[in-house]
C-alpha cells in the first residue's frame, strides 16, 4: 500500500451514498459522487488529476481529506499453466494474496477478504497461520480493479485467504460496489462466495444477495469433519445444507460443494453416499479438488486420479453433477489451500496494468 503521509480516507470501496455524503460535507454538487464512481469503478483511474469532468476547484477539496486509493500488487508469480499470483500489502506488515486464472473463454481473480483465518482448518495454509484482521472494502475491491488484467475479468470468486462470512459487511459492500449499476455494473452471476458455512451470516447472503455460493464440505462425515474442520462444531454441515435447500438453486444461481480428496481418508464410495445423502437436492454440484500439498500437515495425500473418478463416477450415476476440478498453479503456491500472503525476498515492485485495448 502506497505510503500515506497525510492519512487520507480512500474513496474506493465506497458505495454511492457513502460518496453522496463525502460530496455534501464538501460542499459539492450531489452529481459528483455518481461521476467519482464513474472515474474510480468505471475508469480505474487513482488520480483526482485524471478527473478531467470535475471542477479543479472540487478536485483540490477532495484531495486535502482523501485519496483515491487504488494500488497495485507488490509482487507477483505466474505459473507454468499462466495462472498469475498477485501479493498486496494489507497494512500492519500483513500482505496477501489473489491469484489469476485465465481459460479459454472465462478470466476469473480469486480474492481474498481478510488477513489470515480464524477458522482453523487443519489442512489449510492460509488458516495455519492464524487471524490477523479482516480486510476492508478498499482492500478487498482493489484486488479486483488493481490487477493488470481487471479489464479482462469475467468472474470474480470469494475463495482467497480468509473466510468471506466472517467479514459479511465489508464483503456485502463489495458486492454492491461489483452488481450496481454506478459501480461495476456486473450480474450477480458473475460473483462466488466460498464458505465453510458460518450459518447466521449464510443466511444473510443468501437473502441479501443473488450471488453463487460455494460450500466448502470436504467431509460428509460429521465426526471427521469436526476432526479437520472445527466450525463443524459451531455450525454442523448438516444444519447448514438443511438451510440452503429452502433457497432456489435451480435456475440461474447456483449452489455447489467443495470436496477436497484425501488418500484413503474421505475418497471411498461410504464417503460418497455420505454427501449424496447431504445435499438437498439434485441441484447442488460437487466439485472435486485434489489436495495441494501444505508442509505444515506431511501426512495428508491427494487421492489418486482412479479413486476421484470412481468417487465422482457414483455420484453422476446417483443423478448428481459432480466434476473433478482442474488444478492452478500449484507450482507457485496458488492453488486451493495454498494462500499465505508471504513476501519472497523482501522486494516491493509493483505490477504494472496492462493496458487498455
Amino acid at each position: 500500500m502506497e505510503e500515506n503521509k497525510k492519512n487520507l480516507k480512500p474513496l474506493a470501496g465506497m458505495a454511492l451514498n457513502d460518496l453522496q455524503g463525502v460530496t455534501a460535507k464538501l460542499g459539492m454538487p450531489r452529481f459528483v459522487a455518481k461521476q467519482l464512481a464513474g472515474w474510480i469503478y468505471g475508469k480505474r483511474v487513482n488520480s483526482f488529476d485524471e478527473m478531467t469532468n470535475i471542477s479543479k476547484a472540487n478536485r483540490d477539496k477532495l484531495a486535502e481529506e482523501f485519496c483515491v486509493g487504488l494500488y497495485g500488487p507488490m509482487q507477483a508469480a505466474t505459473s507454468a499453466d499462466g495462472t498469475v499470483k498477485y501479493l498486496f500489502d494489507a497494512g500492519e506488515g500483513k500482505a496477501v494474496e489473489s491469484v489469476f486464472i485465465p481459460e479459454e473463454d472465462r478470466a476469473t481473480l480469486c480474492i481474498s477478504s481478510q488477513k489470515g483465518c480464524r477458522m482453523n482448518c487443519y489442512f489449510c495454509m492460509t488458516g495455519r497461520q492464524g487471524f490477523h484482521g479482516n480486510l476492508t472494502a478498499n482492500q478487498i475491491i482493489n484486488q479486483v480493479l488493481s490487477v493488470p488484467e481487471s479489464e479482462q475479468l469475467t468472474n470474480v470468486v470469494f475463495m482467497g485467504m480468509g473466510e468471506p462470512l466472517d467479514n459479511l459487511e465489508n464483503v456485502l459492500r463489495v458486492i454492491d460496489i461489483l452488481t450496481a449499476e454506478w459501480g461495476l455494473a456486473w450480474s450477480p452471476k458473475r460473483i462466488t462466495v466460498s464458505t465453510v458455512g458460518l450459518k447466521p451470516a449464510l443466511k444473510i447472503l443468501a437473502e441479501q444477495t443473488s450471488v453463487h455460493i460455494a460450500v466448502s464440505v470436504h467431509d460428509a462425515d460429521a465426526d471427521e469433519r469436526g476432526q479437520m474442520m472445527p466450525i463443524e462444531r459451531a455450525y454442523p454441515i448438516k444444519e447448514v445444507m438443511e438451510m440452503l435447500g429452502k433457497y432456489d438453486f435451480a435456475h440461474q444461481r447456483r449452489l455447489s460443494v467443495e470436496y477436497i480428496m484425501w488418500n484413503w481418508f474421505n475418497d471411498d464410495i461410504r464417503h460418497a453416499e455420505k454427501l449424496r445423502e447431504l445435499l438437498p437436492n439434485n441441484h447442488v454440484r460437487v466439485n472435486l479438488i485434489r489436495y495441494h500439498y501444505v508442509p505444515e500437515v506431511p501426512k495428508l495425500r491427494t487421492s489418486s486420479d482412479e479413486r476421484m473418478t470412481y468417487f465422482r463416477d457414483y455420484l453422476n450415476g446417483k443423478g448428481i453433477t459432480c466434476t473433478i476440478r482442474r488444478s492452478r498453479g500449484e507450482d507457485i503456491a496458488a492453488a486451493c489451500g495454498q494462500l499465505a500472503g508471504r513476501v519472497k525476498g523482501g522486494e516491493k515492485k509493483p505490477a504494472e496494468k496492462k493496458q487498455k485495448k
